[in-house]
């Protein structure tokens, strides 16, 4: 009778460690929407020009946070060398890594280039 209670008290310690981990792991929190912006502006660099609708779609994807990315307009006079010295030839543009990703962007692509998680 001892020897089926221990197996059992085994048994039950395992399956509650096990709940645990998993619950754990569940619920690891996610990035607040500011963070995440925070950490892709830090993490790369967004080219874009006056007159671009897929770069006023990536504004409109971050809304307020955008105000975190570091952007370069290259319609802007004092800008505008950035872009001709990283060789831009179309917006929007991110530069990430030192490698250059072309086009509109979700915001889980960007954080997997970025590495923001």
């Amino acid at each position: 009778m001892k020897k089926d209670l221990k197996i059992y008290l085994i048994l039950l310690g395992i399956v509650l460690l096990v709940i645990i981990g998993i619950f754990i792991w569940k619920e690891k929190p996610e990035m607040s929407e500011e963070k995440t912006a925070r950490c892709i502006g830090q993490n790369s660099e967004l080219y874009v020009q006056l007159g671009c609708s897929h770069c006023e779609k990536q504004e409109a994807l971050f809304g307020e946070d955008y105000q975190y990315l570091t952007v370069i307009d290259c319609t802007v006079e004092s800008q505008r060398q950035k872009c001709i010295d990283k060789d831009i030839t179309g917006t929007p543009t991110w530069i990430i890594n030192e490698e250059y990703v072309l086009g509109f962007q979700t915001i889980e692509q960007l954080k997997n280039l970025t590495h923001c998680r």
